[in-house]
């Protein structure tokens, strides 16, 4: 397997890292990464992303190795705020975080590459065995809706979507089987969408 990371690409995705963490109010950046063993490819996206950092000088800049970030994620998640990862310690870490938020089920995805925005749900293969047998929680796909709905702009209508969502949970009645309940899929998007107002 050839492992292929280019300097133009990370420097893309970390100056995308920034001007997220600039746009959001947030403070600080970690660039995940795996340098003290892939020192060619993992270094230099390590190194790219702490040369882009010094264009940011109000973010503040770490890097941290995988295995310490998911030890990290679930030990002390409130010190991450904004992170950099190459594609596969992201799936790895997005998966971390999703089981410490309820499940695959209720966390949102998004892909913004510099021409196409992808919205679906956090963790991949989400239910893939339950398909078609309308048990799996659509949390993580509504949600996805809404940010797709606040990328282009209608963001009165993202507030409904989530606000509705988070009504639906907050009053426990109509809950998916992973998140302690018993209702069906369509059970739980008739609920949300009487709490549409």
């Amino acid at each position: 397997m050839i492992k292929v990371i280019t300097r133009k690409k990370s420097e893309r995705i970390a100056k995308f890292a920034f001007d997220y963490a600039t746009m959001q109010g947030r403070k600080k950046v970690t660039a995940i990464h795996k340098a003290n063993i892939m020192k060619l490819a993992d270094g230099m996206f390590l190194n790219t992303c702490e040369e882009v950092s010094k264009l940011y000088p109000k973010i503040q800049f770490q890097g941290m190795i995988v295995d310490n970030a998911c030890m990290q994620m679930v030990s002390n998640p409130q010190q991450f705020d904004v992170l950099v990862v190459p594609n596969l310690y992201g799936n790895i870490i997005g998966n971390v975080a999703a089981g410490l938020v309820g499940g695959a089920g209720v966390v949102p995805g998004k892909s913004i590459g510099s021409q196409f925005a992808i919205f679906e749900p956090g963790a991949r293969h989400t239910y893939a065995q339950m398909a078609g047998r309308n048990v799996a929680n659509p949390t993580a796909m509504l949600l996805s809706g809404a940010d797709m709905l606040d990328h282009i702009n209608l963001k009165v209508h993202a507030r409904t979507v989530r606000s509705a969502v988070e009504r639906t949970i907050s009053t426990g009645k109509c809950l998916t089987m992973d998140m302690g309940g018993s209702a069906s899929t369509s059970d739980f998007v008739q609920a949300v969408i009487a709490n549409i107002y």
